[in-house]
């Protein structure tokens, strides 16, 4: 157990299509990586390549003190925390039913709520106050709500910007994949403009409905914050989206090791 103000932490975040990790040093995030989910690899594999994205840095695995795990594809959790036993000398910190958040979940069945929802909200909520709509780009669209009071509510899972531009390739005879990108304009003129326009703004309508339907059931008005892969592209195409900000889930992870372990 360390303390973040006089330890390097390292945050890792694992999706079903990428996995970040971050390393923070006193409150400041000095370093972060992307990589692609696979869920074959193995503890060894970890450590040749995260090795790698530390040398880059400058970094080495000896000066990591500690460290916390959000996943979402169970698989994966035992062979990184494989990696941070054997290579970094820790066991992690895992995100899960029981973890302190400061905030109440209101879902349900709160052990159903995917623990990238639950780190993304804990960020917002200290980051960008409350009331709040957090949209999350990732394999999934998620919408998470927190209440005035700073109650985590719930909210909504739609398919994802390249999830549902798979299936539509996957789906038809002649349609291609397409670069995921927005047009000119909505009309569009032949197959592969059209395709993006059916898919890039028609996410946007999508963002722009629920946004204003959860808005509707809290009663008035919320910030909107985004985050994930594609959340610049529909941002810059929507009013409703203030905020967008690609390193909340490592925010949140600091934030939930610091409530947890300090």
């Amino acid at each position: 157990m360390t303390d973040l103000s006089d330890s390097r932490v390292l945050g890792i975040d694992i999706g079903n299509t990428n996995i970040v990790l971050g390393v923070y040093e006193a409150e400041e995030l000095i370093a972060y990586w992307r990589m692609s989910t696979s869920p074959h690899r193995m503890a060894d594999e970890l450590a040749v390549l995260i090795s790698a994205f530390f040398a880059h840095d400058g970094l080495s695995f000896s000066e990591i003190g500690d460290g916390i795990i959000s996943c979402v594809v169970p698989p994966l959790l035992p062979v990184f925390e494989e990696f941070c036993d054997r290579y970094m000398g820790f066991e992690p910190l895992v995100v899960e039913p029981g973890t302190k958040t400061g905030m109440r979940i209101l879902y349900d069945n709160p052990q159903e709520v995917g623990a990238d929802r639950i780190v993304n909200a804990v960020a917002a909520k200290r980051l960008y106050g409350t009331p709040l709509i957090v949209i999350d780009f990732g394999t999934a669209t998620t919408f998470d709500v927190i209440s005035k009071e700073g109650d985590y509510l719930g909210g909504a899972i739609a398919p994802g910007v390249t999830v549902a531009a798979e299936a539509l390739v996957q789906r038809t005879a002649k349609l291609p994949r397409v670069e995921l990108v927005v047009p000119n304009r909505a009309i569009g003129t032949n197959t592969i403009s059209s395709m993006q326009s059916g898919i890039m703004y028609g996410y946007v309508g999508l963002v722009e409905g629920m946004v204003a339907r959860l808005r509707d059931e809290l009663g008035g008005e919320a910030r909107v914050i985004a985050t994930g892969g594609l959340a610049e592209h529909i941002a810059c195409q929507t009013a409703v989206i203030e905020d967008v900000d690609q390193n909340l889930t490592l925010e949140g992870l600091k934030l939930l090791y610091k409530l947890n372990r300090s």
